[in-house]
């Protein structure tokens, strides 16, 4: 094996990390991450959350299970990157249908083995998420100076909507329940619930948590309009996960979810999803010096004290600060006290800013899914 190194990661701040290239080749700019989670490779670098970013994974052992078509939370990885510590390894798994360096270089992602990946996870949380760009090229040869000025040149994810980049393009029904042994993959029966999602990112095992619910669920664009949700006359309202900047996107999101709240429909938030819920209600959003980006996030739900632990995914938060008088802090994050779910007081209004579907995480907060089925339930009986 040549030991000239065929990546090249090179930070804004002028920062140069070097290691063996894997996937496609070629050059990605974006926003540096990490990310915390021991399983769930596959489905964090299918996450559409992730788009706009070059994810570093802090567990060593990334590619060792492959990939398979069922673990995909998109059709195809929508992450910018990859950084890893050891090059990932033979698959050893029964369910894997791919290697991970095929599958990467497939989805036209570049990986980076060879890091050492807790010297550039300090650096993030410290420095806060640098802007980079990461080149693959198999002879080794680098532009230091032309890949240093791509990182500097790359405008950031404040004020940037990637909502639209990876939503769908039309309208489509979705029946999948979640995987589950032996049998897979099930299939909604007769449906109790006419959900509508409206889609800035969504992963697809939260698309089979509302269906195991006993919901039928069509999925909108991102640019829906309270019209098109009405035309289907939906028990419930769900806002999906999803990339960029919640203030870019709520540009037109948030006028939309502001009616649809005003309505009386039972409306229910996840990540990207929450935070334009909240700005809906009255509140901001923020960014974060690195995010949360993971699989162990302690969360405390405030009504009894108890503490899930959750998958996360968000570069920004809702401001604590201005959250209205009838918006309740339902959850709160035990690592830095930043809001982690709300409700709107006396409706069936709320978000959570963690996953709940957990693809790759715990399943402590499942739960959720089923409080909003008992939501339209209860909405059901008044219409």
């Amino acid at each position: 094996m040549s030991l000239v190194p065929t990546a090249c990661l090179a930070l804004a701040d002028g920062t140069i990390f070097k290691g063996r290239g894997f996937g496609a080749t070629g050059v990605a700019v974006a926003e540096l991450c990490f990310n915390t989670a021991m399983t769930g490779y596959q489905e964090i670098m299918t996450d559409p959350s992730y788009a706009g970013q070059v994810v570093t994974f802090t567990f060593p052992h990334i590619g060792n299970t492959g990939t398979n078509p069922e673990d995909d939370e998109a059709q195809d990885p929508v992450a910018a990157g990859m950084i890893v510590k050891w090059d990932p390894t033979e698959p050893s798994n029964w369910r894997a249908a791919r290697g991970l360096e095929d599958w990467l270089a497939a989805g036209g992602r570049i990986g980076m083995g060879g890091v050492d990946t807790r010297r550039l996870t300090r650096a993030i949380r410290q420095q806060g998420a640098p802007h980079v760009a990461l080149a693959h090229d198999p002879e080794g040869r680098f532009d230091i100076e032309d890949l240093v000025a791509r990182a500097r040149a790359f405008r950031g994810l404040v004020g940037m909507d990637l909502a639209r980049e990876v939503s769908c393009a039309q309208s489509y029904r979705w029946d999948q329940t979640r995987w589950a042994w032996p049998a897979g993959f099930g299939q909604v029966g007769t449906p109790r619930h006419r959900v509508v999602a409206i889609d800035y990112g969504a992963k697809r095992n939260i698309l089979r948590s509302l269906a195991h619910t006993g919901s039928e669920v069509t999925v909108l664009p991102a640019t829906a309009t309270a019209d098109d949700v009405r035309a289907l006359n939906p028990d419930g309202l769900f806002l999906t996960n999803g990339p960029g900047d919640p203030a870019a996107t709520g540009e037109y999101a948030v006028p939309v979810i502001r009616e649809m709240v005003e309505s009386g429909l039972p409306v229910f938030g996840i990540c990207l999803g929450h935070q334009m819920l909240a700005m809906a209600l009255g509140a901001k959003t923020i960014k974060m010096n690195h995010g949360h980006h993971g699989a162990n996030h302690p969360v405390q739900r405030r009504a009894d004290g108890k503490v899930e632990i959750t998958s996360m995914n968000h570069g920004f938060t809702v401001d604590t600060q201005t959250l209205p008088a009838d918006v309740e802090e339902t959850h709160v994050s035990l690592f830095d006290g930043s809001n982690c779910g709300i409700r709107l007081s006396g409706r069936p209004v709320f978000s959570v800013q963690y996953h709940p579907e957990a693809s790759p995480g715990p399943q402590d907060s499942t739960y959720l899914f089923d409080d909003f089925a008992a939501a339209m339930d209860a909405h059901a009986l008044t219409r």
